[in-house]
């Protein structure tokens, strides 16, 4: 099993959903970041979502943004990030990681030595936002022969005649969108959320995750009733820009999202008690 199938694995077995937590690689300094890191294992996350900084951020809102600008002025690259990988997994083998962002750094990077770099790092999937499963065969098809889990997003807007074409070369999960918009907007119906998920299961075996919209304990008990995972970015990002001081770490940086994860992760192990 790879480590993402583990994981959702041990959460089900646990009768509740994954807490899929995503940060910034580098946001707001390398060593703060590298312990916000190292610190949400210890939180209750149970899945990393690494943000890879970009300077067009298409999908994402306002924090997730500012995030990025943070990380890109303190110096971050795309192998400044495979090196955030490689420094965790000297401590922990077993947390599955995910790099989240955009294609043109990794064309930059060059395909086949930025997948040769992940996976020595201990990188166990990608999700790339701006790559459709039209493009297969420029990053998702590469990623698979090279051992790496290619994580693609359904929307509200991905119908049953397109769901197919999407799921076809997708592995580790299934990332749902639980709206139309960017990250850090409002969930409207949780219902029509569990709706969707149970749509989407009926065409694949694989763990459905939520994100978008999930701020609270309360969201993640609430749509963790239904996904097999529950995605939350927008908040820790925001709580990272909160606890700055003229734009610097300060002690309370780390403090807040590591609080902020195990509120949410009581909150996943009440979803289906």
């Amino acid at each position: 099993m790879t480590r993402i199938e583990k994981r959702f694995a041990e959460a089900k077995a646990a009768n509740r959903p994954a807490l899929v937590t995503y940060v910034m690689a580098g946001d707001p300094d390398l060593a703060t970041s590298q312990a916000i890191m190292e610190a949400l294992p210890q939180a209750g996350s149970d899945i990393i979502e690494f943000g890879m900084p970009f300077s067009d951020p298409m999908a994402d809102g306002v924090a997730i943004q500012l995030s990025g600008q943070r990380a890109l002025a303190a110096g971050m690259t795309l192998r400044g990030v495979l090196d955030m990988v490689e420094n965790f997994r000297r401590k922990d083998e077993t947390t599955p990681i995910v790099l989240m962002g955009y294609y043109n750094p990794i064309y930059v990077f060059g395909v086949d030595q930025f997948l040769a770099a992940a996976k020595d790092a201990g990188v166990d999937g990608l999700i790339i936002v701006d790559l459709p499963p039209e493009e297969d065969e420029e990053l998702c098809i590469p990623a698979l022969k090279a051992g790496l889990n290619f994580i693609r997003l359904t929307t509200p807007t991905t119908d049953d005649k397109r769901l197919p074409a999407v799921l076809k070369n997708t592995s580790g999960f299934v990332y749902y969108v639980s709206m139309t918009g960017i990250t850090g907007a409002v969930i409207k119906s949780r219902g029509a959320v569990g709706e969707a998920v149970e749509r989407i299961k009926g065409h694949t075996d694989l763990p459905v995750a939520v994100g978008f919209g999930i701020k609270t304990a309360e969201d993640a008990a609430e749509i963790g009733k239904h996904a097999d995972g529950i995605v939350v970015g927008t908040v820790l990002v925001d709580a990272v820009g909160k606890s700055l001081a003229d734009g610097k770490a300060t002690d309370k940086t780390v403090a807040a999202v590591r609080d902020l994860v195990a509120d949410l992760a009581s909150g996943v192990k009440r979803a289906r008690g």
